[in-house]
């Protein structure tokens, strides 16, 4: 008869890239064994200084302190030579080559870590053939203590998983030794009492490894949520002057609107000069208090809705020019180029900079005339704000005003990528000059 039963076809493409969890981990343990022990063993890594701000030491004098910091380095060429004199005791025909062979590679762990484990590794069975088998199999005395040692500050210097495959060397190395060499004395070896004490130090430093770790962690965590504790409060402070400022002024400016529009009511045949200017005065002052009320009243409630009026664009200009010149500053204006409409944020941008402008010239150079000088290019829009010095400077004295109108108009022009210059000019007065860019799409479809 003819066997009819098909093979099953061996997976192909994704399929054949599955693998089972077991072939996973043994290939991310060979992975991670590579990496931590093969891959830049002798790589070139000096034992930092210890630090000297711990409780004891910053009570030390400051040469004591110095010194100090050097007591790794110290503990550690301690325990070197004692193993050095283990050596020279134990065999004293052969203590010229068993010595440095327990004493490098503790000293190779201060500079070079893994790398002192291969050589602590390697020199065990050499001083096996120049020792004596009789003294210790498959470690003699000085390589137990120095293959201890080593192990133990490699595993501190590294991570537990580094030290957890220094073990398994450790422990393939005493199976081939010990079982399949067999060449220990009768009474027996003492590669099991290498590896129950190996396992019970790399334990102890793995859990000092886990408490620092989980120590910075906390500490981490405790500073970040003192950071954002700190912003927190920081914002609900400016949030509560921010309150109080909205409620202080915009009372008094209601109080000032109120009587601006009541003032010319208690004067018998007002003069017409000054019931425009009291016009003015409350307009200005109701304008101000919807800007107040839109700016601030934002942080007032979680609910507040901002204002649906529309923002100021380089149309109202004429508006802010009249108003400007009821206070007493002679304004010209220019308008250079072929008009058109500019995205929102340029027209605000240029409007509130044409505006902080001349409220600088009023602060600081009353009575003075000013030009304003607005040029619509390809490519952008142009402003130019120019104004004189005051007719006498020696009897008018200037508002020092708050310092931040140059800082603001400067972080709208930077934040629409444009340029700014503002400096004195020759004849004594103060020039701002802006440009502010505008892509080619847009002044297309505009």
């Amino acid at each position: 008869m003819t066997d009819t039963t098909q093979m099953p076809t061996p997976p192909t493409g994704d399929a054949a890239k599955q693998r089972s969890p077991e072939y996973r981990l043994a290939a991310g343990a060979l992975r991670g064994l590579r990496q931590d022990l093969f891959h830049d063993a002798f790589a070139y890594r000096p034992l930092p200084r210890m630090g000297v701000d711990g409780p004891v030491t910053r009570r030390l004098p400051g040469r004591l302190r110095e010194y100090a910091a050097w007591t790794p380095h110290a503990l550690i060429s301690g325990i070197g030579l004692l193993t050095l004199l283990m050596a020279a005791v134990d065999n004293d025909g052969v203590a010229v080559l068993l010595g440095p062979l327990a004493l490098f590679p503790i000293l190779l762990t201060m500079i070079r870590p893994v790398g002192a484990f291969w050589l602590s590794l390697a020199a065990t069975p050499v001083s096996q053939v120049f020792g004596s088998s009789m003294q210790g199999w498959p470690w003699l005395p000085a390589s137990f203590a120095c293959h201890l040692t080593v192990l133990t500050i490699v595993a501190i210097r590294t991570r537990p998983r580094t030290a957890g495959y220094m073990w398994a060397v450790t422990a393939a190395y005493a199976f081939v030794a010990d079982i399949m060499l067999g060449g220990g004395p009768s009474s027996g070896t003492n590669a099991g009492a290498m590896l129950m004490v190996s396992a019970l130090v790399l334990l102890v430093v793995a859990v000092w490894h886990t408490r620092r770790e989980a120590r910075q962690e906390v500490t981490a965590q405790q500073t970040v949520t003192a950071h954002e504790r700190s912003r927190r409060t920081l914002l609900e402070e400016r949030t509560n002057i921010a309150r109080e400022l909205h409620d202080v002024v915009a009372h008094h400016m209601s109080v000032v609107a109120i009587q601006a529009e009541a003032a010319p009511y208690r004067v018998e045949n007002p003069p017409e000069e000054l019931e425009r200017a009291f016009a003015t005065i409350r307009e200005n002052a109701v304008a101000a208090l919807t800007e107040l009320r839109r700016v601030l009243g934002v942080v007032r409630a979680e609910d507040y809705e901002a204002p649906d009026t529309p923002q100021p664009t380089l149309t109202d200009l004429e508006g802010l020019l009249a108003n400007v010149r009821d206070t007493g500053l002679s304004v010209q204006k220019t308008v250079t180029g072929a008009v058109r409409a500019l995205p929102q944020g340029v027209e605000l941008s240029a409007y509130r900079i044409v505006q902080e402008a001349l409220s600088n010239s009023l602060r600081h150079a009353p009575g003075a005339s000013a030009s304003v000088e607005i040029a619509y290019v390809l490519g952008g829009l142009g402003l130019r704000i120019v104004n004189g010095p005051p007719p006498a400077p020696a009897l008018v004295k200037p508002s020092p005003g708050a310092g931040h109108g140059i800082t603001g108009m400067r972080e709208r022009v930077t934040m629409l990528n444009g340029e700014m210059t503002a400096g004195p000019t020759d004849e004594g007065g103060y020039e701002v000059t802006v440009f502010l860019p505008v892509a080619a799409t847009t002044e297309d479809n505009s």
